[in-house]
């Protein structure tokens, strides 16, 4: 049996990390897939229980030098963690992992600071035209190694990850500090005792302890500040969360309990006041009220709500009092539900990503190679041991797969969290990304291009006026379960009709129904009826046949023999869907309809629509087939469905989207799920994807770029014409700030204003 679990990871500090991790679990024998975002430091995993336990999984991340716990038995308890130093603690954690790492990150960069102020001092001040201490000249090297050795054991986690990940043979980025740094150190302790030994045959020039020190310092800010913006990104989901009520007022034996939301059952009877928040999903068994779905659906105006409707958890009660019953409580209201399809789709990967991950696997290995290299090269060329190494240490600090690593995720964390802002659920990043490639957009019709209910849309009187009509026909209907009958009556309602008594009610099967109002025969239905009773309505043969071509069914009501009124009733479109297909079509997409309904009530609405091409009688199974074709033919495809028949077309098409009205089998089928119900929202899932994806070929363009240019120079490549190389320190600053700079402009979309 198929299972997914979410693994909190810790440890990682670059993508070579997550990639590591991935690779390790996908290789486990039943995992089917493993997705590991250094975003979010979280892995997705689905695998056969039949084959393999979640405790293995967590064995196989601790394998390979980092800790796990798993989010799905509590996302508080730890089930197994491991140090940086490599020593295992079995005891569970209380407090929140990511704060507790957030605090230990800042804590060590705070450290490193203190420490290194008074280094530079030591070793730069003078060059500052800061005044000194009268110190001797190893007086002052050994300040200067003392300070640098505090700041080095401050950040021995990082030596110890560093290396043994090289010592495994899967170096990550602590490696290449771990090199860079300790080379410099153990070379400036070298020089120090030469020194010592000797002071006047080696220049204080060459000792790098303030390097050191500085690059150490560096990292450490910009981890922190990566830890800090990372945080950042995940604030959909915390204000998801936090949307929740605390507690429900329940009435149990006739008394009010206020009792917390994680202790409420199925069935709980809730009173909720006004200026409430709704505590759980539930159907409104007593009271009326206006309620704000704002933080559901983005819609700002309340919905009104009466007995027998349904409301959702986190919405707002605005102006009456209201008796619930429970029907969905825990981890299975749509709040609940929202949460976890956006942490999915933030743990899922894109396929732009997959070029990022490739890179950030074998980036390490490659900036070694490059390290080492750059060393030689400079010593063939005749430059000193000194000018080698500074170069060495240049290119193995300045590289940083981090960026790489964090330019997808971070801008697919926003982008989910911003769709779920205006009503739209990304279940995976595939889906943010692929909305932006969609040649053509197939629509249902029943209940996504339409209302999804029969409602009267022409009253013709012939012997009376329109509302005597209405009210004839509604007052006999109201007898009947008919979903036409419903309708009339509906209308009736709308208008204020008052409905009169009739006897000798009839329901004449294929037909129509008859009864008696004032000793008078009615018969209202369709032609048979007609024909059958021997009642003429050849006059009123066009005008019933123009409703038809219309895609409207259309009754007649006859009185004593006579036809006194044409009732038509159809399925009509929703206020926005015109407006939303003419946007599709202006983006230049084209716009299809699928549906089983019959050719004459489909072609009338394709009319109206103006639509590209239309699929009509069709049957549910043939759907998927009529999809796999366009996609042949026209390009990638796009299906919008509500109904449990949409499904298979929903799951065949490249991107399947489901309306939040819909059954939970096409919910469940498709990408992106429309919360609003609202065609508009197709077009705003677009520009959100398109969104997304320039911030994400912006973040991988400069994560490249820097890259890419800041390797060569840290390895001298401008020294031939400069005279200068780059100092290891600035290098370790550069890099610091180029993670930073990805995940702020991440952070940016959050003020983005759907078009």
């Amino acid at each position: 049996m198929t299972k997914k679990t979410s693994l909190q990871i810790t440890g990682m500090h670059c993508a070579s990390c997550s990639s590591l991790i991935e690779r390790s679990l996908a290789k486990k024998k039943g995992v089917s897939t493993a997705n590991v975002n250094y975003a979010t430091n979280k892995a997705q995993v689905s695998f056969n229980e039949d084959e393999v336990t979640e405790q293995d999984l967590i064995d196989i991340v601790v394998e390979q030098g980092y800790g796990a716990f798993s989010e799905n038995k509590n996302k508080k308890k730890v089930d197994r963690e491991i140090s940086h130093d490599g020593d295992h603690d079995h005891q569970p954690m209380t407090v929140d992992p990511q704060l507790a790492h957030l605090k230990k990150v800042k804590n060590t960069f705070i450290q490193s600071t203190l420490f290194g102020i008074p280094l530079v001092y030591i070793s730069m001040g003078e060059m500052l035209g800061l005044p000194q201490p009268n110190l001797s000249y190893v007086a002052n090297l050994t300040i200067q190694f003392f300070f640098a050795s505090l700041i080095m054991m401050i950040n021995k986690p990082l030596f110890v990850s560093g290396v043994k990940k090289l010592i495994s043979k899967n170096p990550n980025m602590d490696s290449l500090i771990a090199t860079g740094t300790l080379a410099a150190y153990i070379y400036s302790i070298v020089v120090l005792f030469g020194i010592l030994n000797n002071p006047g045959e080696t220049s204080m020039d060459h000792v790098y302890f303030e390097s050191a020190g500085l690059i150490l310092a560096f990292i450490a800010l910009g981890k922190y500040l990566e830890e800090l913006t990372k945080g950042r990104t995940s604030q959909a989901i915390k204000k998801l969360i936090g949307l929740q009520a605390k507690t429900a007022l329940v009435i149990k034996n006739g008394k009010e309990i206020i009792t917390p939301i994680e202790k409420l059952v199925v069935g709980d009877k809730i009173k909720i006041k006004p200026g409430e928040k709704i505590p759980t999903d539930g159907e409104i068994i007593d009271g009326h009220s206006a309620v704000d779905e704002k933080m559901l659906t983005g819609e700002s105006i309340p919905v009104d709500k009466k007995k027998g409707e349904m409301v959702i958890g986190a919405t707002i009660n605005k102006t009456g009092t209201l008796n619930i019953r429970a029907t969905k409580v825990g981890e299975d209201t749509m709040l609940s539900q929202i949460v976890k399809t956006v942490e999915e789709a933030i743990g899922s990967k894109a396929p732009i990503q997959l070029l990022a991950d490739t890179v950030s696997y074998y980036f390490v290995p490659g900036v070694f190679i490059i390290a080492i290299a750059t060393f030689l090269i400079w010593l063939a060329l005749g430059q000193s041991f000194v000018f080698a190494l500074t170069a060495f240490v240049a290119v193995l600090i300045i590289a940083c797969p981090c960026s790489l690593g964090l330019a997808t995720p971070t801008a697919v964390m926003m982008g989910t969290g911003l769709a779920a802002q205006h009503g739209i659920l990304m279940k995976n990043s595939q889906a943010l990304e692929t909305a932006n490639k969609i040649d053509v957009f197939v629509f249902d019709k029943t209940g996504t291009l339409t209302v999804g209910e029969p409602q009267v849309t022409d009253v013709i009187a012939i012997e009376a006026d329109e509302k005597a009509v209405l009210g004839i026909a509604a007052s006999i209907e109201r007898h009947s379960e008919h979903p036409l009958a419903e309708a009339v009556v509906n209308e009736a309602k709308k208008r204020k009709i008052k409905l009169k008594d009739t006897t000798a009610f009839e329901n004449l099967a294929g037909q129509g129904v008859s009864a008696k109002l004032n000793n008078k025969t009615l018969l209202l239905g369709n032609r048979s009826i007609m024909d059958y009773n021997k009642i003429n309505f050849d006059l009123y043969e066009e005008k019933i046949r123009k409703l038809e071509n219309e895609g409207k069914t259309t009754v007649i009501l006859a009185s004593d023999k006579k036809v006194i009124g044409l009732i038509a009733i159809a399925d009509v479109l929703k206020k926005e869907t015109p407006e939303a297909l003419a946007k599709l079509k202006k983006m230049g997409k084209q716009v299809w309809m699928l549906t089983g309904d019959n050719k004459r009530v489909a072609e009338a609405i394709a009319k109206d629509l103006h639509l590209d091409g239309l699929l009509s009688d069709v049957l549910p199974h043939q759907k998927a087939e009529k999809i796999k074709q366009l996609q042949a033919k026209e390009g990638k495809v796009a299906m919008v469905g509500d109904g449990i028949n949409d499904a298979p077309a929903i799951a065949q098409s490249d991107l399947g989207i489901a309306m939040a009205s819909g059954t939970d089998i096409a919910m469940e089928t498709g990408d992106i799920v429309l919360i609003k119900n609202n065609l508009n929202s197709v077009i705003n899932a677009i520009d959100i994807s398109h969104y997304s994806l320039k911030k994400i070929k912006q973040n991988l363009f400069w994560a490249f770029f820097y890259n890419t240019v800041g390797i060569p120079i840290a390895a001298g490549v401008l020294f031939p014409f400069t005279g200068m190389l780059l100092n290891p320190a600035v290098a370790a600053l550069a890099m610091a700030f180029s993670s930073v700079s990805v995940v702020t402009n991440s952070l940016t979309m959050k003020f983005y204003k759907t078009k």
